[in-house]
């Protein structure tokens, strides 16, 4: 019983360690806002709880049960994919945290934001198709190959991984929605193809995963775990689909009211 003592403090500094990163993201935001406010009208409180359950929902993959539990099971390993690569990218996306960093940002130095949002390698990794090959790629490459395996043995490979899960998704989220200011903007048309496709290729790959299991999944742990995907990733990705065509239809609607101001 005191072996246990000692051996769960010594692993709550590391948890809170682990967690500082998540609650800076938060209390950032939160001050952006209150200084944000303090110049403009006021900041929209649903985006507030969208960036809090991102940062959260990130959170959940990376520190606590689930994290621990998704060394050894790979079930728990795939709930922690939907929450990192999926949700929580769509979460902090329609936070607008850069449109709330510009508007909180001096004018000269909202400038030099502005010319490194339109610069080429931004441009590049902001565009659909090179954003979803990223995206949807580099989950094939995870586990199609020995690369999975790996990463549950070398720990700089595992946060490696971890890291590029969740910049893709989020990369991909904001390539097919424009929340925050986008300078490159690519037609509703050409973003939907991109969109279809990608959908297609995860579906197929949460089916590929059930019926080939990566490099050292048991094969039960591989068929809950693609059910997962399959399933839970229709459920986020029907929430971007939506949000997709209200933009769509919101820009594509005849305007013919007149509003009095």
């Amino acid at each position: 019983m005191v072996h246990n003592h000692v051996h769960h403090a010594s692993e709550l500094p590391n948890e809170l360690l682990l967690a500082l990163p998540f609650v800076l993201a938060v209390l950032i935001y939160l001050l952006l806002g209150l200084v944000s406010n303090q110049r403009h009208k006021r900041w929209p409180i649903y985006r507030y709880i969208c960036w809090v359950s991102g940062v959260v929902s990130a959170a959940v993959a990376l520190i606590g049960p689930i994290a621990d539990l998704a060394h050894e099971n790979f079930t728990a390993h795939m709930v922690g994919h939907l929450f990192l690569g999926m949700l929580a990218p769509l979460l902090l996306v329609l936070a607008a945290p850069m449109t709330l960093l510009m508007r909180t940002l001096s004018i000269g130095h909202a400038r030099k934001l502005s010319r490194v949002l339109k610069s080429f390698p931004v441009s590049i990794y902001c565009h659909p198709v090179v954003a979803s090959i990223l995206n949807i790629g580099g989950l094939w490459v995870l586990y199609t190959t020995e690369l999975y395996s790996a990463m549950q043995h070398y720990a700089l490979l595992h946060m490696i991984v971890h890291l590029h899960v969740f910049l893709a998704g989020y990369l991909y989220t904001n390539s097919i929605i424009y929340i925050d200011p986008t300078p490159h903007r690519y037609s509703f048309i050409f973003r939907a193809i991109v969109l279809i496709l990608s959908l297609a290729a995860h579906g197929v790959l949460s089916k590929y995963i059930y019926a080939y299991p990566p490099s050292g999944v048991p094969i039960g742990q591989a068929e809950m775990g693609g059910m997962i995907m399959y399933y839970g990733g229709d459920i986020i990705e029907i929430g971007l689909i939506i949000l997709f065509c209200r933009q769509w239809y919101k820009t594509a609607r005849p305007r013919t009211t007149v509003s009095i101001s």
